[in-house]
């Protein structure tokens, strides 16, 4: 079983419900394992692990890590070509305007680095983050590039990005003002592939749960996809089945379902004479 964070599993406030957190307790007994599958860095993700009581693996930074999180240590880490990312920023900008901008620095402590004018009051939601001058931004190793627009909606902006985006980079459109530049080559369903190998899992085995468009590659891997009421049409398209929204304990709905189809009743029948 896979899971998104933001906007699948977590609720807007960014919290487990006792309900959900009952249910992920139930499957754990039954065998079932989860997976947390999301665009947060690894770094970003300790206040979910801790909540859910999570180990094992877990797939991170859109599928560029693969974390062990008993271990606290990255199995997999790939980072973004910084000259061709700042190429990028500087054709994006002639064509566009002014581009307000974050990233993601690399490696297991990876924090957001926030330049002026990025942040619209969710900066927390980014934990942990700094906030750096435009020329601190590209003075790390880094994972990503977010980027945002004062006219442009998400859409927009990510279409344009990808017009001018170069080899070894793909643009992903993560969440609501989350526009990204990202290394080519992974997304969510080859990270959990990575899980699913070491799991000894196939994805026939698997029920895959999000809500925006970074989530598409995994929910077309999976077994049985299922998008979130609140989710984009991208994704809705794509998905085998709709779940209530985050905020209603989609995941957490479904699961209880299958749970209930997958276990037999408990016996009636009492031995007599």
């Amino acid at each position: 079983m896979a899971t998104d964070l933001d906007g699948t599993l977590l609720r807007s406030d960014l919290t487990v419900s006792a309900y959900t957190r009952t249910v992920l307790r139930r499957l754990d007994e039954t065998g079932v394992r989860h997976v947390i599958v999301t665009g947060r860095p690894a770094s970003g993700c300790g206040f979910v692990f801790r909540a859910l009581g999570y180990r094992g693996l877990a797939v991170c930074g859109q599928g560029a890590q693969v974390y062990d999180v008993d271990r606290d240590f990255l199995l997999t880490h790939t980072e973004l070509d910084r000259a061709a990312a700042q190429a990028v920023v500087a054709r994006l900008t002639r064509r566009v305007g002014r581009l307000h901008l974050a990233v993601v620095t690399s490696g297991l402590l990876g924090e957001f680095v926030i330049a002026p004018g990025f942040s619209r009051g969710d900066e927390r939601e980014l934990s942990p983050f700094r906030l750096v001058p435009n020329e601190g931004l590209w003075s790390r190793p880094i994972d990503k590039v977010l980027l945002r627009h004062d006219a442009l909606s998400d859409w927009e902006l990510a279409a344009e990005a990808l017009a001018h985006c170069g080899p070894g980079l793909r643009v992903m459109h993560a969440g609501p003002g989350i526009v990204e530049l990202l290394p080519a080559g992974f997304d969510k369903a080859t990270g959990l592939s990575q899980v699913c190998a070491v799991l000894g899992a196939t994805p026939s085995d698997v029920v895959a749960f999000g809500d925006m468009p970074n989530d598409v590659p995994m929910l077309q891997w999976a077994g049985h996809a299922v998008a979130m009421a609140n989710g984009h049409p991208e994704l809705r398209a794509v998905a085998d089945e709709i779940a209530p929204s985050n905020d209603d304990d989609g995941v957490a709905v479904v699961l209880d379902r299958l749970l209930h189809e997958a276990l037999p009743e408990p016996s009636t029948t009492s031995a007599t004479g």
